[in-house]
């Protein structure tokens, strides 16, 4: 009967904990286009499902390479970067359940077992000393009523931030692999332009050496001579700037699959390079598939929870506790007479002064919010942006790809009829040197912009938030 007027507070308590003072969240609404102004898809009507936390590849298989499939998979592995993220996907796993262990009582065991003597001369002694055995055997019970939703706002705020950290490991690994796919595609371009160069300064030095003979001849000036040798060493020297080149992207890939550049090597192999069709989708999906639009979100919604725990500290705090357990000074420990039990301390405290501080939590928290409202805005516009940039640069290098193979050919032909012309005596060397470098830029140039349309693919494929026709 002892315990009703104390119960009454309690149920009372547990009654009010359902409440929270966190504002009502709305999650941000961004205006989508019906179509991506770069492509020609038509407007329609998608069924909006969230697709952020779903597989982004692996992708890169439609560029039909073996040794970028295996890149991938060693960075998949071993790559430091992508191990970061994930130790940082851990923390956040560790936090919320740390957090979450605020919801549940906290029950903890305690013992004790001794001898002691009491003097004689103690205060309300009998006049004699006692010696005696002083066991306990006991528990204890704590439980912090959530009155105001702080734990609980701050249970959601943390497993949030455990998505956001997802989300966060999704982008790393789609970076992780597009960055690598990006730098393979690099270095094959320069493999092509090496192997270029090796044919031209081959063809170089068929030319310089047919312009010694006619020197020697008589037939040409030394004037011819230089000029040959002049296209000769400037290809010459080329080949070793692209070894340089290519040189420090092998490096480049060898860090991001978390190998040791010394000992990290890539065969050279002259291939055309591939830039396969990447489905846009709409821009709806942009915002469903993009990891890093959900992390943004997640975390604008767990600042808005930190609202609700800074708000909760204006309110008293109640917490419950509970004890029992047996003593004894001899005989049996476990029995009815030795047990005790307490129901308490229901211990409440509320702050009365603090100088402001709780006043400005709030409003930092509130302040927070906006920044991170603000950041949502932000990835949002840049994630049309990066898409936008990758339709247009895909669509505009197919038709330059194009003209430039065009112009590649009848720059081919112009030198070739040129060097006819010289050495049938119908034009100086002055006309075979034009024709010649005229003839190698524009075949270097058609290697950079095939090049580019693969990086365009690619750089495509990480906006678009992975390949649709891969998962979908």
């Amino acid at each position: 009967m002892r315990a009703e007027p104390l119960a009454a507070p309690i149920v009372l308590a547990l009654a009010l904990a359902g409440c929270s003072l966190a504002p009502a969240y709305h999650p941000p609404v961004s205006t989508v286009p019906p179509a991506f102004k770069e492509t020609a898809t038509p407007p329609g009507w998608t069924a909006a499902t969230p697709l952020d936390g779903q597989p982004r590849g692996p992708w890169w298989i439609a560029f039909g390479d073996p040794v970028l499939n295996d890149l991938e998979d060693r960075a998949e592995r071993a790559s430091p970067t992508l191990a970061d993220a994930l130790a940082r996907y851990d923390a956040a796993q560790a936090e919320a359940r740390i957090d979450q262990s605020g919801l549940f009582p906290q029950v903890g065991v305690n013992g004790q077992a001794g001898r002691q003597r009491v003097s004689a001369d103690r205060p309300l002694s009998q006049g004699s000393a006692v010696t005696y055995d002083n066991v306990v055997l006991g528990g204890s019970l704590s439980y912090e009523v959530d009155l105001w939703g702080r734990i609980r706002d701050g249970v959601k705020a943390s497993r949030a931030e455990v998505v956001a950290s997802g989300a966060d490991l999704a982008s790393a690994r789609l970076s992780l692999q597009a960055a690598v796919a990006d730098a393979y595609a690099r270095l094959r371009g320069l493999d092509a332009q090496a192997d270029l160069l090796q044919r031209s300064a081959e063809a170089f030095g068929r030319a310089y050496d047919l312009t010694v003979t006619r020197h020697d001849g008589g037939i040409v000036s030394g004037i011819d001579v230089n000029r040959a040798r002049t296209v000769l060493a400037n290809a010459r020297a080329q080949i070793s700037a692209i070894a340089n080149a290519r040189a420090a992207t092998e490096h480049e890939i060898a860090a991001l699959t978390g190998a040791t550049a010394s000992d990290f090597t890539i065969a050279p192999r002259v291939q055309p390079p591939l830039a396969p069709p990447v489905p846009a989708g709409t821009p709806s999906e942009l915002l469903q598939r993009r990891p890093d639009i959900a992390a943004a979100e997640r975390r604008l919604y767990a600042a808005n929870a930190r609202i609700g725990v800074a708000r909760a500290a204006f309110f008293p705090s109640l917490t419950l506790g509970l004890s029992g357990g047996w003593q004894s000074t001899n005989g049996s420990l476990l029995s009815a007479p030795n047990s005790f039990w307490g129901l308490g301390p229901v211990t409440s405290l509320l702050t009365l002064f603090d100088g402001g501080r709780r006043h400005a939590q709030v409003r930092l928290s509130r302040a927070q919010y906006d920044e991170l409202a603000a950041a949502y805005r932000t990835t949002v516009l840049t994630a049309f942006r990066q898409a936008e940039d990758a339709l247009a640069a895909n669509r505009y290098l197919a038709a330059q790809a194009v003209d430039q193979r065009d112009a590649a050919q009848a720059a081919a032909r112009t030198s070739d009829l040129a060097l006819t012309r010289y050495r049938d005596g119908a034009s100086d060397y002055l006309e075979v040197v034009t024709a010649q470098t005229a003839a190698l830029d524009a075949q270097r140039t058609l290697i950079g912009v095939e090049t580019d349309r693969a990086r365009a693919s690619i750089a495509l494929v990480k906006a678009l938030g992975g390949a649709p026709s891969q998962d979908r």
